[in-house]
């Protein structure tokens, strides 16, 4: 039987959030691959040796995933990426891909995902609990009650439409953005609340936009409401 490849979901970043199955794959796999150039330095391994002491005796494999844009770039780190693990496989090493929250939500684990499955090897999602779900929690709060529709986007792209539509807005990975959108919140006179680091030692909760540091960090999400 050919190795395969998992995407595990890890959860946004309380370790007690990873499911039974994430755990029991990352258990069950020879190599545990980790988006960045160090794989101990990375909020993935954070997340999951906090849950899983037996980390450190897997075999690492870093993965590198720039902070970009540049199409030339990202399609390099995925192919470069997808190759490292395919020879894992080849080799008939399962391997566990962490990624925080769920694989299917703007994760560039899933680029690689597709290359490894079209070099012929198998591959699998594992489910997380997603970030927004995990924020709405964390703050009390309902995402969407009876008919509202939930609309989630990255918010380092144009949002200034999006911002309109109705029901709840999900407003993710704002990164050097976050100046931008927190004067677009200010101008609609939008109720929005975000947490930084949701379930990490440092998290941080804003209740208002004007609360927003222009300076958040890159695991930073925005739930706006519609005003009532």
């Amino acid at each position: 039987m050919k190795a395969k490849l998992y995407g595990v979901g890890i959860g946004p970043g309380d370790p007690e959030l990873l499911t039974l199955k994430a755990l029991r794959v990352i258990k069950e796999s020879d190599v545990i691959a980790l988006p960045g150039s160090d794989p101990k330095d990375t909020v993935a391994y954070e997340i999951v040796k906090r849950a899983y002491p037996g980390l450190d005796e897997k075999e690492l494999l870093a993965v590198d995933m720039p902070m970009t844009k540049d199409t030339e770039k990202l399609e390099q780190s995925h192919s470069e990426g997808a190759s490292r693990i395919c020879a894992c496989l080849k080799s008939g090493r399962q391997v566990a891909f962490l990624t925080l929250g769920d694989p299917t939500v703007y994760s560039t684990y899933l680029y690689v995902h597709k290359k490894v499955i079209s070099s012929g090897y198998d591959a699998e999602i594992i489910s997380g609990i997603t970030s927004f779900c995990a924020v709405a929690a964390r703050l009390n709060m309902g995402l969407v009650e009876k008919a509202e529709p939930l609309h989630v986007m990255p918010a380092s792209y144009q949002i200034s439409d999006a911002l309109k539509l109705p029901g709840t807005k999900v407003l993710m990975k704002a990164g050097k953005k976050m100046k931008q959108v927190k004067e677009e919140l200010k101008e609609l006179n939008a109720s929005a609340v975000m947490i930084e680091n949701c379930g990490m030692p440092d998290e941080k909760i804003y209740r208002t936009a004007d609360e927003i540091p222009e300076n958040a960090g890159y695991y930073s999400l925005i739930i706006v409401k519609e005003s009532v």
